[in-house]
């Protein structure tokens, strides 16, 4: 089953694998009086449909192998679906206050992993003295995860730089951008790409559903004004 999820300034976005992609855009051709034209860009493919309703895909792993901005008339998302389905080895970087995920996929699988939990207190909701000691308990704690986050990313993904096509980052923002400030993993951040994957608590089985995502696109579909 596709995810879904509503976006901002209306529409909504669905998450489509690889070996379904072809047969989505032509369920989208039937839902919506065929298509008129594809726009295709290095980064960007737009789906026109007859009736308005456009679908539009962010290139993941970017560029796609195509000569500045085509205009094509009808369904044409070819390149589109060999870009996507191409075999890739990425690393993988799941991060949320307190645990972390990471490793190396390949064809939709995780051929190496870390996975760590480090135990951060909630928020107290007691005031005075009590609550500003537990809340530098608790930032001290934060500090420790994403110390011990930093340390296997550097220990698991930073000596296999060479090998990965790109990085895919998923989890919390802040919690990531922490671990950018670390000069050490900057080769890590420079090769990720720009979307962050939103994702649950990280544990095995959520790399593992990382690993699968990373095959797939998000379609931004909306419908006509």
């Amino acid at each position: 089953m596709s995810r879904q999820r509503d976006v901002s300034g209306g529409g909504r976005a669905v998450e489509v694998g690889a070996d379904r992609l072809a047969r989505w855009f032509d369920r989208f051709a039937e839902r919506n009086d065929g298509v008129r034209a594809t726009t295709l860009t290095p980064t960007e493919v737009v789906v026109h449909g007859g009736d308005g309703t456009t679908a539009t895909v962010g290139v993941p792993f970017a560029p796609l192998d195509v000569d500045g901005e085509q205009r094509r008339e009808g369904l044409d998302v070819a390149a589109l679906v060999e870009h996507i389905s191409r075999p890739r080895r990425v690393g993988l970087l799941l991060v949320r206050l307190g645990g972390h995920s990471l490793g190396v996929a390949e064809g939709g699988s995780v051929v190496l992993s870390r996975t760590d939990r480090r135990l951060v207190h909630g928020r107290s909701a007691a005031g005075g003295w009590s609550q500003h000691r537990f809340a530098r308990r608790r930032e001290g704690q934060a500090r420790q995860a994403l110390r011990a986050a930093a340390e296997d990313v550097r220990e698991v993904l930073v000596p296999r730089l060479g090998e990965l096509d790109a990085v895919v980052l998923g989890g919390d923002r802040r919690a990531l951008d922490e671990l950018r400030e670390d000069r050490r993993l900057a080769p890590v951040f420079a090769k990720a790409q720009p979307w962050v994957l939103d994702v649950g608590e990280p544990r095995r089985t959520v790399l593992d559903d990382a690993a699968e995502r990373v095959r797939a696109v998000e379609i931004i579909v909306r419908d006509p004004a």
